[in-house]
């Protein structure tokens, strides 16, 4: 290898082998750990012992109350509640692929993830069990399950959770789903038949993990069990020097159906025995301080934003932090001055890492003993990344190139998606992370910029092309383009630039428009109308000029 042209690799991965499936990981701690607690929630505690109880159950339930067989693919829509990991292990046992689904989509995004994944079974949280009502028919969908918020907590706490929820709050829409089976019914049912633990191999697809594409579709990463057990093992290599066996107590505030937390939390923190504590609505930061309060927390997985929004309230500069002694960063970029703040109220430093969906997701982490802030770390293990410019040609230390990857945890491909896997992959198995990095001679990697036009907010990938295409079919747009400009609560924001034929079209005009077809987070903040906008000479509007003017003009 040229010295101009380096590539960086992680230590080598050990125990791959030891494995056959993520279900070998699952067998092996709820035997280890048993009367550990695995997950708790809004008080209630799941031992690893229960959480092998339920997911059996909730197994045996598949097998024998529906037509479902290993392979077929079933959508979780829900937040963090006990009801995921019970009802994601559970369906594996299955042997049936998880389609890990986000429970603020829209009726439009559900259905796109749904007819393209081809699931033929949900759970869903019955709060949003409105939403699946309205584009059920356009689904394969025949085995629907819902559940309520309290339905794992015990009596009379669930009763009382779940009355709150739906007439005091008033958080549940009506709905008519008559085909629909609650959870419990399920579990209960499931209880008194056995379970034929599926056949699994690492090859075999554990997991359809959307993310959002050129074409502004979100589109499946197909994560293999090899993908995810590679990752658990290189979390456990990268974060696990932190972090003791079966006596860690960690806050997961973070969504469990993304990449990120799904992959810490019901992977990397089960296989050694740790206690997750879930948050459900982690945008309640008073509610999510009151939880924190009295708890021996010795772990906390964030991102930016919420580090910054937690250090800002006096109440939790007031909570105990003398057990806290690992933060992990990840989901977007790490700010010095968030991480700075973090260790001044906390007196724990931030670890950053960074990953992709396509890579289940951990490519690179900060060592724990050796933090660089600015940096996303060094390649975790059985990993190698290098920079390349615009011919592929890799790049030498201190040059600016795109991130690329290569690893057993970088994704089998797109779900249906051939040519998009043929481009994204190559031939030897790199995938390009379409962020701009730059290698440093003492191994760690620093991103500077990204080469795709993807707008991340609050951690979230957010595509133009989505939300240009529901702004363009506004009868009142001509021409429309979406930038992503910076914003201190959310790292960025969306930002339009409209051309509009109605001068009387207003800014929350379009804003509530897009209310109605994207999920929050993909809302644009901000409007600017324009009479035209700039394009190459074949008529391509020029997102990156519209970018650069508006930062320029701040």
């Amino acid at each position: 290898m040229s010295e101009t042209a380096p590539i960086l690799s992680g230590p080598e991965l050990q125990g791959l082998d030891e494995y056959q499936s993520v279900m070998d990981v699952f067998h092996a701690s709820v035997k280890r750990f048993a009367d550990k607690p695995a997950f708790s929630c809004m008080g209630q505690v799941l031992t690893y012992g229960e959480l092998d109880k339920r997911s059996r159950d909730f197994a045996a339930w598949l097998q024998h109350e529906t037509g479902l067989v290993p392979g077929d693919r079933i959508a979780i829509q829900l937040p963090n509640t006990l009801q995921f990991p019970v009802a994601m292990f559970g369906a594996m046992r299955a042997g049936l692929v998880v389609v890990n689904t986000n429970p603020l989509y829209t009726e439009r995004e559900m259905a796109h993830q749904f007819q393209d994944s081809g699931a033929k079974a949900i759970l869903i949280l019955a709060n949003m069990a409105d939403k699946l009502e309205k584009i059920l028919d356009q689904t394969a969908i025949e085995t629907v399950l819902v559940t309520e918020l309290g339905d794992l907590h015990g009596f009379p706490k669930r009763l009382l959770i779940n009355a709150v929820v739906k007439h005091i709050k008033k958080l549940v829409p009506r709905y008519s789903l008559p085909q629909a089976i609650p959870f419990r019914e399920a579990l209960a049912k499931g209880a008194g038949q056995r379970v034929e633990e599926a056949s699994l191999s690492l090859e075999d697809l554990a997991v359809l993990q959307y993310t959002g594409g050129t074409t502004g579709r979100a589109k499946g990463a197909m994560l293999t069990h090899r993908n995810l057990v590679a990752n658990m093992l290189q979390a456990r290599a990268a974060i696990g020097a932190g972090l003791g066996e079966g006596c860690e107590t960690v806050i997961a505030p973070l969504p469990v159906y993304h990449i990120y937390t799904f992959t810490v939390n019901c992977l990397f923190l089960v296989e050694t025995g740790n206690h997750s504590v879930l948050i459900p609505n982690p945008r309640d930061l008073a509610g999510f301080v009151k939880t924190l309060k009295g708890m021996p927390f010795t772990a906390f997985i964030g991102l930016n934003t919420l580090f910054n929004a937690l250090c800002n309230r006096d109440d939790f500069k007031a909570l105990d932090f003398s057990r806290l002694k690992l933060t992990i960063s990840g989901g977007m970029a790490l700010t010095h001055a968030a991480a700075e703040r973090w260790e001044q109220v906390t007196g724990c430093p931030v670890a950053e890492g960074y990953g992709m969906t396509e890579t289940s997701p951990i490519v690179t982490f900060n060592p724990v003993d050796a933090i660089q802030l600015g940096t996303i770390g060094k390649p975790v293990a059985g990993t190698r990344v290098k920079v390349v410019d615009a011919e592929g040609q890799a790049l030498p230390f201190g040059e600016a190139g795109e991130l690329c990857v290569q690893g057993p945890q970088v994704m089998k491909g797109y779900w249906n998606l051939p040519e998009e896997t043929a481009e994204a992959l190559g031939e030897d198995g790199w995938i390009g992370t379409g962020d701009i990095a730059v290698l440093q001679e003492d191994g760690y990697v620093k991103i500077v910029d990204r080469k795709k036009d993807m707008i991340v907010v609050s951690g979230f990938n957010v595509y133009p092309n989505e939300v240009e295409d529901v702004v363009a079919s506004h009868p009142d747009v001509v021409e429309v383009a979406a930038v992503g400009v910076p914003d201190d609560n959310t790292g960025e924001a969306v930002k339009l630039f409209v051309v509009s034929k109605n001068p009387d079209l207003d800014a929350e005009t379009l804003r509530a428009w897009c209310k109605k077809e994207l999920t929050g987070y993909k809302v644009p903040k901000t409007v600017e109308f324009r009479d035209e906008l700039p394009k190459t000479p074949v008529g391509k509007v020029l997102r990156r000029e519209l970018r650069d003017g508006d930062k320029s003009a701040a």
